[in-house]
């Protein structure tokens, strides 16, 4: 299989959501990654990964989820004015992950699985939308507010999913640190308890050393050692139950 890509801003759905999609350019058939960008935005580093997934022979997009909010905003305006406005509705999150799963699987060299994977708030967001999105995989990266509120003082308004989980649909991945706040260990405990009480399967890992944001290579909080094991286990999760 070549490593050939196309990489290109597409817009999607009946709204014409703005995204960023990459795929290889073999005929396939390949499956499909819906990457759920941070709240610093629908930035370069999101894009990266959505080319990361493609070279590894997945279709990957990446929907801008504040483009109706900030439209032409550079990301980081872009999520402060979101912060501001208490964050994005969930069901407007699910909305919009859902057309990006649908246009992921009308490409012409799709296999029909379609995965979706989030760090940070997009962790959380990965997880809400197995809830209600026809998929076949999530993988949930440190995703912050998952079972608490946010701290006194922060802007966003978001809210427990616990309610949901008894409705996730697919299996989930999860990838956390030990010495993250936002999900503490006992959080992630309490998930995987949560998860298991509804007989879910919820593969999940912990990384000593390692905090929020251990994945991010342009951020003091990168950790090498947990970020590449951290990408040997999504690709080996997703290649199970997507077939890559």
């Amino acid at each position: 299989m070549s490593d050939a890509i196309r990489a290109e801003t597409v817009y999607i759905g009946e709204e014409q959501i703005q995204a960023y999609q990459a795929r290889p350019l073999d005929p396939g058939p390949f499956p499909g990654v819906v990457v759920i960008h941070h709240l610093p935005g629908y930035d370069e580093a999101a894009k990266e990964m959505v080319r990361k997934f493609a070279v590894n022979g997945y279709a990957a997009i990446c929907p801008n989820l504040f483009w109706r909010e900030a439209p032409n905003a550079e990301p980081d305006d872009a999520s402060a004015f979101v912060r501001g406005q208490g964050g994005i509705p969930d069901e407007q999150i699910i909305g919009d992950v859902a057309t990006a799963a649908a246009a992921l699987r009308g490409l012409d060299n799709a296999n029909g699985k379609v995965g979706v994977i989030g760090h940070c708030s997009g962790g959380r967001q990965a997880l809400l939308v197995s809830t209600a999105v026809a998929l076949d995989a999530a993988v949930d990266c440190y995703g912050a507010f998952a079972l608490e509120a946010p701290p006194t003082g922060s802007p966003l308004k978001v809210g427990s999913i616990r309610d949901r989980l008894p409705e996730v649909r697919c299996p989930v991945l999860g990838l956390f640190g030990d010495d993250d706040k936002y999900p503490a260990p006992d959080e992630v405990a309490r998930l995987a308890a949560i998860m298991g009480e509804h007989g879910k399967s919820f593969e999940h890992y912990s990384y000593a050393g390692a905090g929020h944001g251990f994945f991010a290579v342009d951020r003091p909080s990168y950790r090498p050692e947990a970020a590449v094991d951290g990408w040997k286990r999504v690709f080996a999760f997703f290649g199970t139950h997507l077939g890559a």
